[in-house]
């Protein structure tokens, strides 16, 4: 209530001031207006709710195992010896410490909940922020308003509302992002196509490189096979000239011999 009289008298106090003032300019914006109707908004906050209602749900299931447990407990208390029972106390104990350090793993002032909305709404309020702002200097207003806020006003004219240009400006600078995006991506595109026709002319001229090698082993192992079956056919030939000059001497002894054993033969005829 003190808090709401605060914020009161406060408006009561800018309004007197730009009363005594004329030339002080005032408008005002419906920041809930303005978030619902940007898309982006609205995917990042389901995003959110979801993610939201899952740590919660994370978080029953936890709560009601501690209830299961202290029911137990109460339960067969009578049966249970001091030293079991304490040792049931233990364990609710430990995981009572343990759902508290996971809501404030999911909640707590840096926890998952915080980096979310960080990450996911952050930008798109710093967004709203930016155009209220340029805005602001464009139309020269000394004060700008925000009508959801708890800053309570009495009395708004429509003409001092400036949401629509807000949302106006935010949709133009979402378009020239788009539009920043999409030429990004062309050249993201096109540099990928031409490292692509620079990797085939690569792979080509490797390729290439590889069969040249191939061709140049083939080469020489020819050559060298070639060389292999001259000297293999050279001495084949020397053998065979070996072997005919062999066969020539051996041929030749024998005439001799036989011409010798003639000779011999008709000596002998004469001497009788």
């Amino acid at each position: 209530m003190k808090k709401i009289n605060l914020t009161f008298v406060l408006l009561l106090f800018v309004i007197s001031i730009c009363s005594a003032q004329r030339n002080q300019r005032l408008a005002y914006i419906d920041m809930d207006y303005i978030l619902q109707s940007i898309p982006q908004y609205i995917e990042a906050q389901n995003a959110l709710n979801d993610k939201v209602a899952k740590w919660r749900a994370n978080l029953d299931k936890e709560a009601r195992q501690i209830e299961v447990m202290k029911t137990d407990l109460s339960n067969e208390k009578a049966i249970l010896t001091q030293e079991l029972i304490e040792e049931r106390e233990e364990d609710i104990e430990v995981k009572q410490q343990a759902l508290r350090k996971l809501e404030s793993l999911y909640f707590g002032p840096d926890g998952d909940m915080y980096i979310m909305r960080k990450k996911l709404i952050q930008p798109i309020q710093d967004q709203v922020y930016n155009a209220i702002q340029t805005i602001a200097s464009r139309k020269k207003y000394d004060f700008v308003f925000d009508k959801s806020s708890e800053l309570v006003m009495l009395y708004s004219n429509k003409k001092h509302d400036i949401s629509p240009l807000v949302l106006k400006l935010i949709k133009i600078d979402v378009k020239k992002q788009d539009k920043r995006d999409k030429i990004a991506e062309r050249k993201k595109l096109l540099d990928s196509e031409g490292k692509s026709e620079e990797a085939k002319a690569r792979e080509a001229k490797k390729e290439a490189l590889k069969q040249k090698r191939l061709s140049d082993r083939e080469a020489k192992l020819k050559a060298i096979e070639e060389k292999r079956q001259e000297r293999l056919k050279a001495r084949e030939e020397k053998r065979r000239l070996l072997l005919e000059k062999k066969e020539a001497l051996k041929k030749a002894r024998e005439e001799a011999k036989k011409k010798k054993l003639e000779e011999s033969s008709g000596s002998e005829e004469k001497k009788e």
